[in-house]
């Protein structure tokens, strides 16, 4: 299995890495490999092509919906 080095990480992120493997009971690495793998599964372009996907399927529809941000303005008016 591949290896990986992160350099010039600051103090303060290494002390908040640690604080939340220890929380979980993990070691560092763990948690590290946790982190890289979770953030690889959800990566942002799998996010905008899901986006793009329901957009499709609600044009597709053609259903009028409402300015969002008209509502918001009238409702903070109130």
């Amino acid at each position: 299995m591949p290896n990986v080095l992160i350099r010039d990480i600051s103090s303060a992120t290494l002390d908040k890495l640690k604080t939340a493997a220890k929380k979980r009971n993990r070691s560092l690495q763990q948690e590290l490999k946790e982190l890289i793998e979770h953030t690889a599964q959800h990566a942002a372009a799998d996010v905008v092509g899901t986006a793009m996907a329901i957009r499709e399927k609600l044009r597709k529809k053609q259903i009028r919906h409402s300015d969002s941000g008209k509502l918001l303005r009238e409702d903070r008016n109130r």
